[in-house]
């Protein structure tokens, strides 16, 4: 009688508190508090006019920014010329004057963003598996910046401004589902 008087009452505590479930934030660190943060600094940038020193102050320096990754000619290559059915002739002239320099063109590749995942939802339904709700929420942004000679020559972005979604997964059997395949690895099976 007491057992189950202790269980009815960490029921209803947990079942109040949705603070115990599990919540997850990924935030890629920059210098961009938000998504319009990161593109009014990508706005800035002017190809044939913007220099490394310019990319530096913007917050687009892989020496002091973090997630702001260098690539080489061999990786530009890579990013626009996927296969053979796409021809250097067919490309933007910044990133085909790009190629042409080789060894003098690199790009940088910002990644910031911000993303969380929180649990909400009854807790004992999720402890026990029955049915657990997952809402995600956030902000991504990528920006490439191609150079040759220290000056941009072409950019690009790509991105989403607002993340927002649900997901709920429901098991009828709670922590007895999949029990079953637990059982036939386990005996070898």
């Amino acid at each position: 009688m007491v057992g189950a008087a202790l269980l009815a009452t960490l029921y209803i505590s947990l079942s109040a508190c949705s603070n115990a479930l599990p919540r997850s934030e990924r935030t890629m660190r920059s210098p961009w508090e938000s998504f319009d943060e990161a593109m009014l600094a990508y706005e800035k940038i002017i190809p044939y006019k913007t220099t490394t020193e310019d990319l530096k102050a913007l917050g687009y320096d892989p020496y002091s920014t973090p997630n702001v990754k260098i690539l080489s000619y061999l990786d530009v290559i890579q990013r626009f010329m996927p296969n053979n059915s796409i021809k250097q002739k067919d490309l933007d002239p910044g990133v085909d004057f790009c190629l042409k320099a080789r060894e003098r063109c690199l790009a940088y590749e910002a990644t910031p963003g911000n993303a969380k995942s929180k649990r909400v939802g009854n807790v004992m339904l999720d402890l026990m598996t029955f049915k657990r709700k997952t809402v995600d929420t956030g902000w991504f942004f990528n920006a490439l910046i191609v150079m040759v000679d220290g000056v941009a020559v072409y950019k690009v972005w790509s991105g989403s401004p607002l993340i927002s979604g649900e997901e709920t997964r429901k098991n009828p059997l709670g922590p007895l589902q999949g029990a079953g395949d637990a059982v036939l690895k386990a005996s070898g099976i």
